[in-house]
């Protein structure tokens, strides 16, 4: 790997996804979970000024030393931080100010990368980096529309998003797996995270799983079918959110003069049926296939299948929840605090979506939510 083009070329794509913002759009925070597009930039720059540079790079200088307390996210061993849900109270540091941040920690990593050669731990920080920044890349995209899919105006990103195109799937027949021990996690070379980790054997019955994504024209089917004001398909947690949160639909869609629309990137449109289902909580997706009478798939069973399917345009619900494989250890230090902290309340997702950087995806990446959340592209694939 050429670490010094690759560092460029994630660097890149960040600013390539801000290129259609105002700069009014990098400061708004309309709920906890959605940072501010500036703040996305601050962190990742963050990232590699307090892993790489201050501590490896002889006679680096610091930018700010409140850039510490404001871009830590959730890193303990650091140090004190913003509180999530203030990043929005943030006027300043100002986005040209942030923007003169970024600048300043991508020459610095220019000429440290060019000093090599850089030792074996260094190049695994380093690319722990890229693949923290590509993640952020991921929910800055859904943190933008988030932010101008709950502006009353409905404004476009930009109508030059080009939306990745999706084989449709001819036979939409159940694909059967026989009952067996399977290999499951992160084996070989290639980056990976410490919760695929570490590899080892399950066992599975045998089981059906859909080789296609559940669309918005079977949802609504459910929807048409009162799914969402009876009781009997929904966990006592799911029932309490949709009751408490007046849910009746997924999130982005909206129903105007009797008719269906949702926002995209390109504003509001009418709700294309023939496409997969998205921006659902677990909570929604395990309603909808006790509905169908069947169930989500378990990560493994997942995993296991999705050499069979095309996958990548909508991480998927799993039944299973977030916790450590066998073995697993935590990193020491803050890198430690990577994944190992939040495995507990939450549900695994599988696969990627439309908004996952190239490259970013592959069949054992686990990814990690809390049932009640689906501003991210999460979609169903029913198994039985």
């Amino acid at each position: 790997m050429d670490l010094a083009d690759s560092y460029k070329k994630v660097r890149q794509r960040i600013e390539a996804i801000c290129a259609p913002l105002q700069t009014e759009d990098y400061v708004v925070q309309p709920v906890g979970d959605v940072s501010p597009p500036k703040w996305h930039i601050g962190h990742t720059t963050w990232f590699f000024e307090t892993f790489i540079l201050k501590p490896y790079f002889m006679g680096y200088q610091e930018y700010d030393s409140n850039y510490n307390y404001v871009f830590n996210s959730y890193y303990e061993t650091v140090g004190t931080r913003v509180i999530r849900t203030d990043r929005g109270n943030l006027s300043r540091p100002t986005v040209i100010d942030i923007q003169l941040y970024r600048k300043y920690v991508d020459d610095a990593m220019q000429n440290f990368i060019a000093g090599g050669p850089l030792s074996a731990d260094v190049q695994e920080l380093l690319v722990l980096g890229l693949n923290h920044e590509e993640q952020h890349q991921e929910l800055l995209m859904t943190d933008i529309k988030y932010i101008l899919g709950n502006n009353p105006l409905f404004p476009a990103y930009s109508k030059d998003y080009v939306k990745p195109k999706v084989e449709e799937v001819a036979d939409t027949a159940f694909l059967s797996l026989a009952e067996g021990v399977y290999e499951i996690g992160f084996t070989g070379e290639g980056f990976s995270f410490d919760n695929e980790h570490n590899g080892h054997k399950v066992y599975l019955n045998a089981f059906g799983i859909s080789p296609a994504l559940v669309t918005n024209a079977e949802y609504l089917e459910f929807i048409d079918a009162g799914g969402y004001h009876d009781f009997r398909h929904w966990h006592a947690a799911g029932w309490d959110w949709v009751n408490t949160n007046k849910v009746e639909a997924p999130m982005y869609w909206h129903l105007i003069d009797d008719k269906w629309y949702y926002y995209t990137y390109h504003g509001l449109e009418p709700l294309h049926l023939h496409e997969a289902l998205c921006h659902i909580s677990y909570y929604e997706a395990y309603a909808y296939a006790s509905w169908k009478g069947m169930r989500l798939p378990t990560e493994f069973e997942w995993e296991v299948a999705a050499t069979q399917f095309n996958w990548g345009s909508r991480w998927e619900w799993t039944e299973s929840s977030y916790l450590p494989y066998p073995g697993f250890a935590k990193a020491p230090g803050a890198i430690g605090e990577y994944n190992g902290k939040f495995m507990v309340g939450q549900k695994v997702l599988r696969g990627a979506s439309e908004v996952t950087p190239p490259n970013h995806s592959r069949i054992t990446y686990r990814n990690f939510f809390q049932p009640e959340l689906r501003w991210q592209f999460t979609g169903i694939r029913l198994a039985k």
